[in-house]
């Protein structure tokens, strides 16, 4: 059937005639369709792409920013039981939690273990603000190359 197409729907096929004057002259709309059929394809496949890298990124950025939270509470609880440490007198019997017991512990060496806390919840804290800052330029670039390319097929 020449000048017609054919749709598939559901459980039916419903055939449409085209209009005889957006037929095409001696072949040349099969050659348009053809050209842009490739085209269409590629920016349908780098949207789909771009779409899962988003999707991708944004559960990262979540996890990441639920980390951080995490670890301003610790650096917050480090942080608070050192001062309330640091006002009780040096022969003050201190005890650290481990599991169901409690293990006797110098003040000094509770003091070292709340700084190694607070330094490592803030490297953490530094390194997972980069990740973000890596995931979300990330995102950028990709949406910027799909805006090159709808630029450039525009311009051809």
């Amino acid at each position: 059937m020449e000048g017609s197409n054919t749709l598939f729907h559901a459980k039916f096929v419903v055939r449409r005639r085209t209009p005889s004057h957006l037929r095409s002259v001696s072949g040349c709309g099969s050659l348009l369709v053809k050209m842009a059929a490739p085209i269409d394809l590629e920016l349908k496949k780098a949207f789909s792409e771009l779409q899962v890298k988003m999707i991708d990124t944004q559960q990262k950025v979540k996890l990441a920013d639920l980390q951080i939270d995490q670890l301003t509470r610790v650096q917050k609880i480090a942080k608070l039981t050192h001062t309330e440490i640091t006002m009780l007198p040096d022969n003050t019997r201190l005890y650290e939690g481990v599991g169901r017991m409690f293990i006797l512990q110098s003040k000094e060496e509770i003091n070292n273990q709340l700084t190694d806390r607070h330094k490592t919840a803030d490297e953490k804290i530094k390194e997972l603000e980069q990740k973000k800052l890596y995931l979300e330029r990330s995102v950028k670039e990709a949406e910027d190359n799909i805006r090159e390319m709808l630029l450039s097929r525009r311009a051809q």
